[in-house]
């Protein structure tokens, strides 16, 4: 993520779009959980059932864009870490599986709820935090996204909660 000049974040990136209920299996895949390889090689395979060449595709900054639940299914962190080492830079969706949607924000993986209809894979898309705006500049899309909190913004900015926690050790919730 980048810092505008106010200070807050901007995502710009290649779509890569994907359908609904997209569960962390298929981009954590059980398969190779078990051999004890670590997030690195999980992200070479990442969504390899629905297709094969995605994780070869992305590059750094790119974003991932679904339909209604993505991240369904299970609560591991390590799910997260396969976007991140993937160089996802963020995920738009329709909707997300709840406890994904906090371990992205806690790993410091921006996450966006907004509709994602006209957005195919390839398109450039620019995510302004700030703004709380999706847009598609060659399409001149714009598309209002829900708010995130000031704190959860403030947590994506240093990189995650631990990150964010060791800068700001006496921040409390009371603060914000």
């Amino acid at each position: 993520m980048t810092r505008a000049a106010d200070g807050f974040g901007q995502v710009r990136g290649r779509a890569h779009v994907l359908g609904d209920d997209i569960n962390t299996d298929l981009h954590c895949s059980n398969k190779y959980r078990h051999i004890g390889k670590g997030v690195d090689f999980l992200a070479q395979h990442a969504f390899e059932e629905i297709d094969p060449t995605l994780a070869q595709r992305i590059q750094p900054g790119d974003v991932l864009v679904a339909g209604t639940n993505f991240g369904i299914n299970s609560s591991r962190e390590q799910a997260v870490q396969v976007l991140k080492a993937m160089g996802v830079a963020a995920i738009v969706a329709r909707s997300f599986g709840r406890s994904f949607f906090r371990n992205a924000i806690n790993n410091g993986l921006l996450v966006v709820n907004c509709p994602v209809e006209g957005i195919a894979s390839g398109d450039a898309v620019e995510i302004d935090m700030r703004a709380g705006l999706v847009k598609l500049p060659a399409k001149k899309i714009s598309r209002a996204t829900a708010a995130l909190p000031d704190a959860v913004q403030a947590i994506l900015f240093a990189g995650g909660l631990i990150p964010f926690l060791q800068q700001h050790p006496d921040w409390t919730v009371q603060q914000n």
